[in-house]
């Protein structure tokens, strides 16, 4: 058996090491290593609650708007508040425009230059892949770029600017929309639109969410030539290097419900396992510290009741990273977990056909930019004027809340306490905690680390692309894992 050591990889967000054991071309074993702690969870402590507002968006400069609105849920929980219609639809727009610009700069920037690589050259698809995705002479490098950037201004009207903004309140939002802004936003919405089915699709958004199956996807796929659009050229590529075997774990899977509306979320909550869909049981959530380097007990403990203390001596550990686990068993969160538990009939038959794996896990996360952009254009257009965007309250002396809202790469939750006016506790856990934790007490691994079991590795090669491909299909975000 050999040992390979990865890392630090390239084109991900933060610091990240995988140790794999290579026995007979294959991987046997992997551990993930998140290498930096950054001590968030333990700055709050002793701070006013709404410092949270200020404080947790820092976390991340990509995902600042889902740490702050994962706060603001907290605060609000903790104080009694409901958000009334304008403030759901305002926050929920922003929180779209960050993870639908997230998901595409993944596809573009972080996932297809693999694809150019050297080691395809001999691949038919090569050349104008490498044309097009090379990183940064691409050509779609000189499209994408502009077209996030056009597109982002719209969190310069809803938000004041990106990243960190505190429009964000635990009520709403503090900046009320007006008519001829909504305009502007829609104008907005509409030119990426025109960019996405022009790029992205070549295809309208609305015939994109409608394929329902495994086989009207071929069907779309072989309608036009392998790169008459980029999810088409993906296709061909993954149908090719048979990314559908490639990085496959538990197939079970969680979200929390992703943008609310009037009481209901615009994808669903629940939990996918054995094939259905059901009920999840936010209580059934807890932190494994048996290979953390963490002080704690050895039982499991509710992030509500959590405890964040460095203990780079503890035995058996290998990552900063916690071992969150729902019921005591691992789940797999972001865009796949999201549209599955969501019913999508696309992803709900691929899943079926092949479980969660890199491929399908990238046409999730682009199926959910259709999805989402559709939802924003009907979110503007259903703003009121002259109704109010944010309701305001007071924090109790005493109180818990918690914050459960889908980033662009799954689960996010903030879990807080308050003892006589200040944090006593701030708990978090991020979706790159879930996919990318280390094992627990009864030795099961991660998410990632049992998606890399089975890879086939060359051990005399330093960098496998085939992990390469496996890590970034769960688009990490390492900063966050461990805040």
């Amino acid at each position: 058996m050999t040992t390979l050591s990865l890392g630090p990889f390239n084109r991900v967000e933060g610091d990240l090491e995988v140790h794999l054991d290579v026995e007979d071309g294959r991987v046997a074993a992997a551990r993930v290593n998140s290498p930096l702690f950054r001590g968030f969870e333990q700055i709050l402590e002793g701070k006013a609650p709404t410092d949270a507002m200020v404080i947790t968006p820092r976390i991340c400069g990509i995902c600042s708007v889902a740490q702050s609105m994962a706060a603001a849920r907290a605060l609000a929980d903790a104080m009694g508040l409901d958000v009334p219609p304008n403030g759901e639809l305002a926050t929920n727009l922003i929180l779209a425009a960050e993870n639908v610009a997230d998901h595409l700069s993944h596809f573009y920037l972080f996932f297809m230059p693999d694809f150019a690589r050297d080691v395809y050259a001999g691949r038919g698809w090569h050349a104008p892949a490498a044309e097009r995705f090379r990183a940064l002479s691409g050509r779609a490098t000189a499209e994408v770029i502009p077209a996030r950037a056009a597109f982002l201004h719209l969190l310069g009207t809803l938000a004041g600017k990106w990243p960190h903004t505190l429009t964000l309140q635990p009520g709403g939002s503090s900046r009320a929309i007006e008519t001829g802004e909504r305009v502007r936003l829609l104008a907005i919405v509409a030119h990426f639109r025109r960019f996405l089915e022009e790029r992205l699709f070549g295809d309208t958004l609305e015939r994109i969410a409608a394929l329902d199956s495994a086989a009207a996807l071929d069907a779309w796929r072989d309608a036009a030539s392998p790169f008459a659009s980029d999810l088409r050229g993906f296709l061909h590529v993954a149908d090719d290097l048979g990314l559908e075997r490639l990085g496959r774990a538990d197939d079970r899977f969680m979200s929390y419900g992703a943008y609310p509306c009037e009481g209901s979320p615009t994808f669903a909550q629940g939990v996918w396992i054995d094939g259905t869909r059901r009920v999840l049981d936010v209580d059934g959530i807890a932190e494994d510290l048996s290979h953390a380097w963490m002080a704690g007990p050895g039982e499991p403990l509710p992030p509500a009741r959590g405890i964040t203390q460095p203990d780079m001596d503890r035995a058996d550990a290998y990552s900063w990273c916690k071992a969150p686990r729902l019921a005591g068993r691992t789940v797999e969160v972001g865009a796949l977990a999201r549209q599955l538990v969501d019913g999508h009939p696309l992803i709900v038959d691929l899943v079926r056909v092949s479980g969660g794996n890199v491929r399908n896990r990238v046409v999730a996360r682009l199926l959910e930019i259709a999805r989402t952009l559709m939802s924003m254009e009907r979110w503007l257009r259903s703003l009121r004027a002259g109704e109010p965007y944010c309701v305001f309250g007071r924090m109790p002396a005493d109180a818990e809340g918690a914050g459960l809202i889908e980033a662009a790469r799954g689960s996010l939750g903030h879990w807080l306490r308050v003892h006589k006016g200040r944090i006593s506790s701030y708990q978090i856990i991020a979706p790159t905690t879930w996919n990318f934790s280390p094992r627990d007490r009864g030795g099961t691994p991660g998410a990632l680390e049992q998606a890399l079991v089975g890879t086939p590795v060359d051990p005399l090669v330093d960098d496998p692309v085939s992990v390469q491909h496996i890590v970034r299909s769960f688009d990490p975000c390492m900063v966050c894992t461990v805040h």
